[in-house]
């Protein structure tokens, strides 16, 4: 009897430790968030190049083409002059992810260089006019629609002794997301 009494006891104790066990198990859920962002890759078209002009050359001086309008400003011995080509803004469109933050990089100078001939000149102080923001920048963010646009104006520095002629140059534009 007492061998029943003991083994009556085992099995007791044995279910109720099962169950001790099995309430510490229980199972716990967390619902997480997963995702990913897509961007596509921007692009930029220029619509218009930078131009400054015809100028007359007296001394050495400046011409500033500001960034959103062709009136420009001289000093010096740089007059204005009405004569073909006309001043012009280098404009951009740029497209991309909608309504996301990009960054626009400009180059510090740009050589000009006479054609057929070694004289130069610099532009420098290259500023952007955001049409989005109806303000200068350097960052914007692309509409709903992911577009934007901005045009370039800055300051041409005319040498001493500058000989006449036509100068060009190339230069780059960058757009990149924030």
């Amino acid at each position: 009897m007492k061998k029943t009494i003991i083994t009556a006891a085992i099995m007791i104790l044995a279910a109720f430790t099962t169950n001790v066990f099995a309430q510490s198990n229980t199972d716990a859920t967390e619902n997480t968030n997963a995702g990913a962002k897509i961007v596509v890759p921007m692009t930029i078209t220029e619509t218009s190049a930078l131009h400054f002009g015809t100028l007359v050359y007296t001394a050495a001086g400046t011409c500033v083409l500001p960034s959103n309008s062709t009136d420009r400003t001289v000093t010096g011995g740089v007059l204005l002059s009405p004569v073909s080509p006309t001043a012009s803004n280098a404009a951009y469109n740029v497209t991309g992810t909608l309504s996301t933050n990009y960054a626009i990089t400009l180059p510090e100078t740009i050589t000009v260089t006479l054609d057929g001939g070694v004289a130069t000149m610099t532009i420098s102080d290259l500023k952007a006019y955001i049409t989005n923001m109806e303000d200068e920048g350097v960052t914007s963010t692309l509409s709903a629609l992911g577009q934007d646009s901005f045009t370039l104006g800055g300051k041409l520095t005319v040498s001493t002794d500058q000989a006449g002629g036509v100068y060009s140059g190339t230069f780059d534009v960058t757009v990149d997301y924030n």
